[in-house]
């Protein structure tokens, strides 16, 4: 499986299992629930500064497009790779192109791929309902229980112990050799998604100044933008939004999230056809990793690409029901 993989399936495709495995694991150990904190808290604590930072000093164009590029590689890395890809199987890939959207999801720095996968399966085998790592709806609909509810599936959860199981969620991807390895190797991925940005910075300015900021702003502040806007998508695009679609829980499109998003918070479309690769599937509905995708496909690295048809769409419509 791990040699044929880009061959002959895609990694949504999990073989068939004799029972029902544990939904939960166990609970992270302390050494990587600190890394949990260090990972959400620092990158915040970062983009805090960013206003008083950028007021007067600090901030270039070269930071920005620094910002920009590692922004679109980290995050195009989620949606298109560990997303529409790894979770879903919405296309297959060849096996460098398999590897390379691993390492790229991973500096994104939402935590290594296999654990991503397993909790984002799981989210959707359980949406909005128990079981479900990251509902808003998990505490009820008062007002009380819908704060709370907002703040559990943004971030929250992130700080809970229980790991979603591999083996029931992610079975394709523990057996993966190549995915493993990059797996294990999260901490370079991360490391190196801090240090890319400072090396850039610090080599087209030619000074300590220049990779200072880059670090800054192309690395810790733009690891924050990205995490929220994901988190974004688990919170708000579950409670508020259109829904044009037929989809067994609360998924809606969030319009102002979808530039930012790469096409994600069309978030709709997605619930009611997860294998789906494109999400934006209305007029004017931008859906950039759908786009990329699209490249992909015409340069023949990927195949099998699970586009939307007119008819399926027409099922799933909500006027249609």
């Amino acid at each position: 499986m791990t040699a044929t993989l880009d061959r002959s399936q895609s990694p949504g495709d999990q073989p068939a299992a004799k029972g029902p495995k544990p939904i939960i694991s166990g609970r992270r150990g302390f050494p990587i629930q600190l890394s949990v904190y260090f990972g959400v808290i620092a990158p915040l604590a970062a983009l805090l500064a960013a206003v008083p930072f950028a007021w007067g000093w600090g901030l270039t164009w070269v930071d920005v497009a620094i910002f920009v590029v590692f922004y679109g590689i980290s995050g195009l890395g989620i949606t298109v790779a560990y997303h529409r890809y790894f979770t879903h199987g919405s296309f297959k890939a060849k096996r460098w192109l398999h590897v390379t959207m691993a390492i790229a999801g991973s500096m994104a720095v939402q935590g290594p791929v296999i654990t991503w996968v397993a909790d984002h399966r799981r989210h959707h085998a359980f949406s909005d309902r128990d079981g479900d790592p990251h509902s808003p709806w998990a505490f009820g609909t008062s007002p009380a229980a819908i704060v709370k509810g907002f703040w559990h599936a943004h971030l929250g959860w992130l700080f809970e112990r229980d790991q979603s199981n591999a083996e029931r969620f992610a079975p394709d991807l523990v057996k993966d050799s190549a995915i493993k390895k990059v797996d294990d190797l999260f901490w370079l991925w991360t490391l190196l998604s801090l240090a890319l940005p400072a090396l850039v910075g610090g080599l087209v300015t030619w000074s300590f100044w220049g990779a200072l900021t880059a670090f800054f702003w192309a690395g810790l502040v733009r690891i924050c933008v990205l995490h929220h806007v994901t988190w974004s998508v688990n919170s708000i695009c579950h409670m508020i939004g259109e829904r044009p679609f037929a989809a067994r829980d609360k998924s809606a499109n969030f319009w102002p999230l979808a530039i930012f998003s790469f096409g994600e918070s069309w978030h709709n479309l997605h619930h009611a056809d997860p294998t789906s690769a494109r999400h934006g599937v209305q007029r004017g509905q931008i859906d950039i990793s759908a786009r990329l995708i699209w490249i992909f496909e015409k340069f023949g690295w990927v195949h099998s690409v699970r586009w939307p048809t007119p008819q399926r769409l027409a099922r799933l419509a909500t006027d249609s029901k």
